[in-house]
């Protein structure tokens, strides 16, 4: 390590006079900046509640562009006019504090090393650190109570010195990743929640329901004489209910309105279903971070048309049982959130920066599936993925295969169900936003699948699956959007003992000047892993890590086996291009 980097990594050398900054003023790649540039700015004393911070590395996010192409109409910016009011991108971002105002000290102090946790809410309120909150496309800026003192408290997270600073900007995309595998689903009946179960007028199933059932509302359509004593038994003399029979799938959202405030139901339970279309329908009426359950011994007369959307975005939990006990659906046993140990395992968009992180992830989990299929439609990302995965996959005892759909002999399907023995992927994980993929998971899935939305496509976009094999055989249908503190925590503690190496996403470098160029890299898909930009490096291009070895061989040779991203390239990095302030 060199005097120089460690001068950098104490934070004690004299500030500059200004801070450039990437600001972005409106819709589009071309109001990131002025003409085409980051502007220079005066860097700000922080108040008595704010650090003055110094940003170290910024990973670029698909997520942004979004951003990029609606400016102040994205939701997490509620109509705000950027050309007055900028913000600015960067949401993955290793800081170090440099000033602490008077009231926080003795809480964080000068030289302390953060990573941020973007996801913020403040009163209830979604925020987000790169949206509301101008993020760290910026070598300086402030932090006070909007990151500090949120609903969850700090959304920062205290770092050892072990970490480097790209690998601790890309914990965030990794909590994501992380995050998709923890549950996020409601495995109970809401207490104080609205239900409404739906049965047939002749079942003659004689229900159990071994759980809890505290709801504040119950609506029994077409149930028989024992279902609606059972339900009263559970629910007490207190609940109102309503008894609606002879409804039609046309009927459902007059329901919902009348009984829900247009809100949907919390809970809703189906007994015996028969009808593909009453299903999809009554799913639609499932309200936020609802359950439904599926409750029948035979299948339906067809596929559902399900929102996968809500499946991503609401969180709505598709449980099942065969009875006749009615809780049995629920719960952590019978719903895992986490890959099969020893199963085979499909990725579907594999290539792409956050493909790469999944496919790692499976191949460094110490319990994770033994068979690991990785998709991707770029030849150049399979390559790559190939070259960086398999002789990690080789040294884990991990069987990686890559799979090309437009130059293989055989469609996927096919080809997942010839190499699992005609049984199917225990997983299968969806990488990239496309309705028409998360359907087709579904045919060659096993029964018993598990199939994750990590790719999040629009409420209402709809994808016909087999919701039988939800209450036959416990298949499971889950997706998570963005992660949380303990996510980020999880992923710092695996990094920090060696389980993960958030450094293996790293394509491509860049120093403050290249970050334009970074994000239109990003958008473009130029580089099969992830973007990094050092704000605090000026005069280094945007650059794979196969042109780093080319055009600066000094820090190339510090680069892992395999030329993975290290903390000694970055101390090279530093070493030759951070300029050195003098008071």
């Amino acid at each position: 390590m060199t005097k120089k980097y460690e001068l950098y990594q104490s934070a004690q050398m004299p500030l500059p006079a200004q801070t450039w900054s990437w600001n972005m003023y409106g819709a589009g790649i071309e109001n990131i900046g002025r003409n085409g540039q980051p502007e220079a700015f005066p860097i700000p004393e922080p108040a008595d509640n704010q650090l003055l911070v110094r940003v170290d590395s910024v990973g670029m996010c698909f997520s942004d562009v979004k951003l990029i192409r609606q400016g102040g109409g994205h939701p997490k910016l509620y109509n705000r006019d950027l050309a007055e009011e900028p913000t600015r991108l960067g949401h993955e971002a290793a800081l170090t504090i440099i000033k602490v105002g008077k009231d926080l000290q003795g809480v964080y102090h000068p030289g302390q090393r953060l990573a941020i946790q973007p996801d913020i809410y403040q009163d209830g309120r979604s925020t987000a650190y790169g949206y509301t909150i101008p993020g760290g496309l910026t070598q300086y800026h402030l932090i006070g109570p909007e990151v500090l003192d949120a609903d969850d408290g700090a959304y920062v997270l205290p770092l050892e010195d072990a970490l480097g600073y790209a690998e601790t900007a890309l914990t965030e995309p990794w909590a994501c990743v992380e995050a998709s595998y923890t549950q996020r689903r409601r495995l109970q009946p809401k207490a104080g929640g609205r239900l409404w179960v739906i049965g047939q007028p002749d079942d003659g199933t004689d229900y159990t329901f071994s759980g809890e059932l505290a709801p504040s509302l119950v609506v029994l359509s077409d149930v028989p004489a024992s279902v609606k004593t059972l339900i009263r038994q559970k629910v007490g003399p207190n609940v109102e209910i309503f008894v609606r029979g002879g409804l039609r799938p046309s009927d459902f959202p007059i329901l919902k309105a009348e009984l829900t405030e247009d809100e949907g139901f919390d809970d809703i339970i189906i007994l015996s279903p028969k009808s593909a279309k009453l299903v999809g329908e009554a799913a639609k009426l499932t309200a936020f971070r609802g359950t439904f359950n599926l409750v029948g011994e035979a299948p339906l007369d067809g596929k559902v048309e399900i929102d996968v959307g809500r499946i991503h975005y609401h969180y709505t939990a598709y449980v099942g049982t065969v009875g006749p006990d009615i809780a049995a659906a629920y719960g952590e046993a019978r719903n895992r959130c986490d890959l099969r140990p020893g199963g085979a395992a499909v990725f579907v968009g594999a290539g792409g920066p956050m493909g790469q992180m999944h496919v790692q992830r499976a191949i460094e989990l110490k319990d994770g599936p033994s068979l690991i299929i990785a998709t991707e439609l770029n030849e150049m990302r399979l390559a790559a993925l190939k070259d960086l995965f398999a002789p990690l996959a080789e040294a884990n005892g991990k069987q990686l295969i890559t799979f090309n759909p437009t130059t293989a002999d055989e469609p996927l399907p096919d080809f997942v169900r010839n190499v699992t023995d005609q049984i199917g992927a225990d997983d299968v994980v969806i990488c990239v936003p496309v309705a028409s993929l998360m359907a087709e998971a579904g045919t060659y899935m096993a029964p018993d699948g598990m199939l994750v939305l990590f790719a999040g496509v629009p409420n209402g976009t709809m994808a016909a699956l087999d919701m039988s094999t939800v209450y036959l055989h416990n298949a499971q249908f889950t997706g998570t959007s963005g992660s949380a503190l303990a996510d980020q925590a999880t992923v710092i503690a695996k990094t920090v003992t060696g389980e993960l190496s958030p450094n293996r996403s790293v394509a491509a470098v860049g120093g403050m000047e290249a970050a334009r160029d970074g994000v239109e890299a990003m958008m473009e898909g130029r580089y099969p892993g992830k973007v990094v930009i050092f704000p605090q490096i000026s005069g280094l291009p945007l650059m794979s890590l196969t042109e780093l070895k080319e055009k600066y061989p000094n820090i190339a040779e510090k680069l892992g086996e395999g030329d993975v991203w290290t903390a000694e390239a970055e101390a090279a990095l530093v070493e030759a291009f951070w300029q050195v302030e003098h008071a």
